[in-house]
């Protein structure tokens, strides 16, 4: 932070090592797909699609935020604006996004994929290498052939283009992101298997076919069924993004009755947890003369246990 002291901790350390290891294993996927597919520079501008679009606008926003973040000398912010890229859009969305392609049976789409790829891996290694330069020199030389004496750190820094930069595919790409995650959170508190096919309502008018083809992709979606009169199916599980209504008919998905069974038995259990824990609020000698971070623990425990328990509650009656 700016103006103070930043004392060794083993936490960052770990923080760093994890950092290093998701660049490192992005690398990997690349190069090792390499070794099958041509990397062709002529077609790194060909076969472009949302995705791409997306990607490279990011990339150049982040160029533009990092030179303001180094013209006011803040560095700190500048590794935030690094990680934020690195982590979250290349590495978590974009990686996943192109294995669809890269796995295609059009050669050519996937030597473009993989080029394009490559491409903005390079500027993404320059960008974290004054920060990490050990890992990102070795990635950087594993890339292509270099020269002899050739380095990441004598290397051209990535230019920013502002004509890349679109507001559009950035905003589309943030309703895919929301509806995916959406769609992952009811999986897990549904109970309903990762690698198990769904179907999918939404209510709105908004959601172009490309952005249902990538919905459909990274969320194992089967079939869709999109409109702003579409109506709520029976026993669904439902979700509200950026006023959008998504539900997933859950009939055939899971157990509906085992799973009603099971919301009611976790729906009494918090209800007596909280019994417990609004008597021992109630009880002014404990409020008094306990410690206080042990009071607004069982504080925090109350706050927790009520939002869980209304969450299944939610459930539970979109099952009946």
């Amino acid at each position: 932070p700016l103006g103070q002291d930043v004392l060794f901790s083993v936490d960052k350390c770990d923080f760093g090592r994890n950092f290093a290891n998701k660049i490192w294993n992005a690398g990997r996927f690349l190069l090792m797909n390499k070794e099958n597919i041509p990397v062709r520079d002529d077609l790194k501008n060909k076969h472009i699609d949302f995705a791409d679009e997306w990607i490279l606008s990011e990339f150049n926003h982040t160029l533009a935020l990092l030179k303001d973040a180094y013209d006011n000398f803040e560095v700190n912010n500048a590794t935030k604006i690094i990680y934020s890229f690195v982590w979250n859009d290349f590495c978590d969305w974009y990686v996943e996004m192109a294995k669809n392609r890269l796995y295609s049976d059009n050669e050519e789409v996937k030597s473009a994929v993989l080029t394009r790829a490559l491409f903005i891996f390079e500027g993404l290694l320059k960008i974290v290498h004054p920060f990490m330069p050990f890992v990102t020199e070795e990635l950087w030389q594993l890339i292509k052939e270099r020269k002899e004496g050739e380095s990441i750190s004598t290397s051209a820094y990535p230019q920013l283009d502002n004509a890349l930069i679109k507001p559009q595919a950035e905003s589309e790409m943030e309703t895919v992101q929301s509806i995916v995650t959406a769609i992952r959170n009811i999986r897990g508190e549904m109970n309903i298997p990762p690698g198990k096919k769904i179907n999918l309502v939404i209510k709105s008018s908004e959601v172009s076919a490309h952005q249902i083809d990538y919905i459909k992709k990274l969320a194992k979606v089967d079939e869709t069924s999109v409109g702003a009169d579409v109506e709520k199916p029976k026993a669904a599980a439902s979700a509200i993004v950026k006023n959008m209504e998504l539900y997933i008919p859950l009939e055939g998905l899971i157990d509906l009755d085992k799973e009603r069974e099971r919301l009611e038995k976790e729906i009494k259990r918090l209800e007596g947890s909280l019994i417990g824990i609004e008597k021992k609020l109630a009880n002014v000698k404990f409020v008094n003369n306990a410690p206080k971070e042990v009071v607004e623990k069982e504080k925090t425990k109350k706050k927790d246990w009520t939002e869980n328990m209304n969450k299944l509650k939610e459930i539970l009656s979109n099952l009946n």
